[in-house]
């Protein structure tokens, strides 16, 4: 049974799930699976909290709301033909007449013809770039998507970093897979420094401390950091703006060991 479970949490059909990308059978499936097996219950709220962590950001605006294609044509009169009368000897006048009223109207038909020309054209670039944002956004769910698969990875390890007294409502997660040397990180909160400080993130080695990268709140997004195989801790220190190339101890304000054990 064990084997059962874990093949399916393998397979991929929960991030699948969590998406709307599976199919009618592997929907049934899968939720089959979340109401018997409590471990696929737990791993999918698991997945749900992930998802809220890698998608925090960056709402696509909408696109224009497509505008209708003729607004407020204008009445024409009909001109109706009374019968059963004789002409009168100014037909001939008449007919001018009727003759510069028919190229009035078909004027006027024309410019609305060309206006509706114009709009089909404004439609037909709105729909283009329609298209380019669904094209954007599918590529952003791919990229959720495989961010998830990354944080489902059994090897991945999550590491959840607290400010001290110094910085007490700091908190910032990592997620670090030791199998395939890679590193995320997801800023979640940092308290306000003054404008001439910043947040440094460090790897601490048995002799030194690696420079990863200042932190920066208004980038909520899980990104990469770079993996250094053998550290000891994550440490994250306040340094001047800009940041510095070394630090110490005495600048830290948030520290949590490493798992060394793979």
């Amino acid at each position: 049974m064990e084997k059962k479970i874990h093949d399916f949490l393998s397979s991929g059909l929960l991030e699948k799930y969590l998406i709307g990308d599976t199919s009618k059978a592997e929907a049934f499936k899968v939720e089959q699976y979340i109401n018997r097996f409590e471990e696929v219950r737990s791993e999918y709220e698991l997945l749900q909290d992930q998802l809220e962590l890698t998608a925090r950001a960056q709402a696509m605006p909408s696109p224009d709301i497509l505008k209708d294609v003729m607004e407020g044509l204008n009445d024409h009169q009909v001109i109706h033909l009374i019968g059963g009368r004789r002409f009168p000897k100014w037909i001939t006048v008449a007919a001018c007449i009727a003759a510069l009223v028919f190229a009035g109207t078909s004027y006027v038909f024309y410019n609305q013809n060309r206006l509706l020309a114009d709009e089909n054209d404004t439609i037909a670039d709105e729909i283009f770039d329609l298209r380019g944002d669904i094209d954007q956004n599918n590529m952003m769910l791919d990229n959720v998507m495989r961010q998830l698969m990354k944080l489902n990875n059994p090897e991945t390890q999550k590491y959840v970093l607290r400010g001290n007294e110094r910085a007490k409502d700091l908190k910032t997660v990592a997620y670090i897979n030791p199998i395939e040397k890679s590193s995320l990180i997801d800023v979640v909160s940092l308290p306000d420094l003054s404008e001439e400080q910043c947040y440094q993130m460090w790897a601490q080695m048995q002799d030194r401390m690696i420079n990863l990268g200042i932190l920066d709140e208004t980038n909520r997004n899980l990104k990469p950091i770079p993996y250094i195989e053998n550290a000891l801790s994550l440490t994250i220190t306040i340094e001047q703006k800009g940041g510095v190339e070394s630090s110490s101890m005495e600048n830290t304000v948030a520290n949590i060991p490493l798992n060394r054990n793979n």
